[in-house]
């Protein structure tokens, strides 16, 4: 498939090279950009193409979701609880759900975030048998239910198929947790090895946390084998009872078993001590932030630029889908320091743009960039919003003005997979998906 279009401004080159420039010509041809062209005139004979008004930015990468949370929200901030007493609604929200329902409810959660411009998506994945522990016919039945999901919704997946053996630290899976057991890690991987391959599909790992995996079955991690994913350090009490188990922080303990390299991605890593920065740092690994499912559990301000100066890369998610939407994930980053440190400039807005585009954190390398080679994945946004009006039309507006509200229109792998006026038709989506959820919750 091949496609023409005029982009009247965008972002475009890469790394620091990158800028805004005006009227890209951008030509595509099975799925990746073939010509970008910037301040582009018609020369004779040579046809017009489609002009995309607006500001253009690259596909954005959700590098952290968990599909099924999306159903609880509105639901668990009704009352004040806490993280702990959020858990228990998610593990009742989360037995419920089986292949048939997981793939709707998923579908309708993917076309959200693609209509806020995400183009790839990490899914950390650990629903992975019957809510008794039972395995199905086809064991990775509701791994595929979420790769069927993202083929239906037109975004890439990565999908970080989770080990998760414990309950914490030496108790066994209890309740909810007995579906997402493998047994150990062994059988985990031959289970992960028979997931059949889709071309939008990149397969994954995760380790859930250093207190769902014992430390016995931590393996080394060969990035040949693809990203690794793993929730760090997100709680206190988790760092608390990690050192009581193992005298070592999660950090400390992901090293020690050879888990840190540039393929991994440390999730949330909020609480951490500098030793544990520089382990991170000096691995080159990703931390992944989700701003605002931090804020939203309380869980704290994790130290990003200290991570960044150190050597490690920033990448975002929407975790829980308290909301969706990477461009507040962007500028949360920056603002949520600033509350830290009662001082401003700490990211920038090409920083951050880069960070909500980092699909190499998702194994996908050739995506993130407006460039010859790359993969095509375009969003557009509307620059005359009452939220982008006037800001500028460039990366700080992207960043510290829009948000997915804003989105026009999007791109994925060449093809147009979403465009302004289907909002509609994702809310009734998501409406009459989560409805089915909460009816067998409370069934």
């Amino acid at each position: 498939m091949s496609a023409r279009w005029l982009l009247t401004r965008a972002w475009v080159g890469e790394g620091a090279a990158a800028r805004v420039a005006d009227d890209v010509l951008v030509e595509v041809s099975d799925g990746r950009f073939t010509r970008v062209e910037a301040d582009w005139s018609a020369r004779a004979g040579e046809a017009a193409p489609e002009r995309v008004g607006g500001l253009t930015v690259p596909g954005l990468a959700n590098a952290h979701s968990h599909a099924f949370h999306r159903a609880l929200r509105g639901r668990t901030q009704r009352e004040r609880g806490t993280f702990w007493t959020w858990r228990e609604q998610m593990y009742a929200l989360a037995a419920t759900l089986d292949p048939d329902s997981y793939r709707t409810l998923a579908t309708a959660v993917f076309r959200e975030m693609v209509a806020t411009g995400v183009t790839g998506v990490g899914e950390f994945h650990y629903l992975h048998h019957r809510p008794d522990g039972g395995r199905y016919d086809d064991p990775n039945a509701m791994g595929h239910a979420l790769v069927d999901a993202a083929a239906e919704a037109g975004l890439r997946i990565t999908l970080l198929d989770t080990l998760y053996l414990s309950s914490g630290f030496g108790r066994a899976p209890e309740g909810a947790q007995v579906r997402y057991d493998d047994g150990d890690a062994d059988a985990w991987l031959a289970r992960w090895d028979e997931v059949r391959p889709a071309d939008h599909l990149v397969l994954g790992r995760a380790y859930h946390s250093v207190r769902a995996v014992p430390r016995e079955q931590l393996r080394a991690h060969d990035p040949a084998d693809g990203p690794l994913h793993v929730h760090l350090s997100e709680q206190v009490a988790e760092n608390e009872a990690c050192l009581a188990a193992t005298g070592l922080t999660p950090t400390g303990l992901l090293a020690e078993a050879g888990a840190l390299t540039e393929a991994t991605s440390l999730v949330h890593a909020t609480h951490l001590t500098d030793a544990d920065v520089a382990l991170l740092g000096g691995a080159r690994t990703w931390a992944c932030f989700c701003p605002t499912t931090e804020r939203d559990l309380g869980d704290g301000i994790g130290p990003s630029r200290a991570l960044h100066d150190a050597g490690a890369r920033l990448s975002l998610g929407s975790d829980s889908h308290a909301v969706v939407d990477l461009f507040e994930e962007m500028r949360a980053v920056e603002l949520d320091e600033r509350l830290a440190t009662q001082a401003r400039g700490h990211w920038s807005a090409a920083e951050l743009l880069a960070a909500g585009t980092a699909h190499a954190s998702l194994g996908v390398p050739d995506a993130g960039r407006i460039a010859v080679g790359a993969r095509a994945d375009l969003v557009t946004l509307d620059t005359a919003s009452v939220r982008t009006a006037g800001t500028g039309a460039d990366e700080a507006t992207a960043v510290f003005a829009a948000t997915g509200a804003d989105v026009v229109r999007v791109v994925t792998d060449g093809r147009v997979v979403h465009e302004r006026g289907q909002e509609a038709e994702v809310g009734r989506l998501l409406a009459d998906a989560i409805a089915a959820v909460w009816e067998k919750v409370d069934a």
